[in-house]
């Protein structure tokens, strides 16, 4: 028991296990779970969480990375009794009892992903409904939506990256999937994913519009590496691009000029 559990352990975390494997080599079922925008790693689906199972084998000889691109992962692994069973996490949840603390780094971050759109005169028209609604039901600006999708794929719900991202948002399969799309190329599913991961980042960074559209387009692991936009050819002109069309479709919209960013005294 002490060794099938070190083993987990070490594949929760991503990490190398110094202790003799067995035999026969068996696969270790962990699911990533995402909950309130973040992400836990667990031996069995986190009750509350959307859980997707993930197989590893025990004798894979590079750790597995489930976290993404997050950078520094730092946290608590826990263990509790779960329908019988004990459970390993990394989410704290009633009952859960700390067995040790973790940090893992995971991969700096992805390469950006082409947007496929161009600077232009602002779109009004297509999915205009789709917009309105999204925007308002995740409380995330309109404008910044429309421009995010203009700068992605020129609104055209067959567009398909050279990396795979799908559809109006152009998201990532995985991406999609955690925000609970099922047709990456429905564009109204795209549209309501999109805004609400948009909502995510704009929290995440405190309504910096300029690193939520970097980690959008980079990553979040990488944006967290750089302390800002990542020094990436494509994500610089990226930036730019939807920096250009968030002010061009906040006047196409009849928005009030976003306030200037604060800067420090010289």
């Amino acid at each position: 028991m002490r060794h099938r559990s070190t083993l987990i352990i070490g594949l929760l975390l991503g990490a190398t296990v110094a202790c003799a494997l067995p035999a026969q080599a068996q696969k270790r079922t962990v699911y990533r779970c995402v909950r309130d925008d973040t992400v836990s790693l667990s031996t069995a689906p986190e009750p509350g969480s959307r859980c997707t199972k993930k197989e590893i084998e025990d004798t894979a000889g590079k750790p597995a990375n489930l976290w993404g691109d997050l950078g520094t992962v730092q946290g608590t692994l826990y263990e509790r009794m779960q329908d019988g069973k004990l459970v390993y996490g990394t989410r704290k949840l009633p009952g859960a009892t700390p067995v040790l603390k973790f940090t893992v780094q995971t991969p700096p971050g992805s390469p950006a992903h082409p947007g496929l759109g161009k600077v232009g005169k602002p779109q009004l028209k297509p999915f205009d409904r789709e917009f309105r609604a999204a925007a308002k039901a995740n409380k995330v600006d309109d404008a910044f939506v429309r421009a995010i999708a203009h700068a992605e794929s020129d609104f055209n719900p067959q567009a398909t990256s050279a990396k795979g991202a799908m559809g109006v948002m152009q998201l990532m399969p995985d991406t999609a999937r955690e925000l609970g799309i099922t047709d990456g190329y429905a564009h109204d599913q795209s549209i309501r994913g999109g805004a609400r991961y948009l909502s995510s980042l704009l929290r995440r960074y405190q309504g910096d519009y300029t690193r939520a559209a970097a980690a959008y387009n980079a990553g979040i692991g990488a944006v967290a590496k750089y302390g800002g936009v990542p020094p990436y050819k494509e994500t610089l002109e990226y930036v730019q691009k939807v920096e250009a069309l968030h002010i061009l479709y906040r006047q196409a919209l009849k928005l009030p000029p976003l306030k200037p960013k604060m800067r420090a005294a010289q």
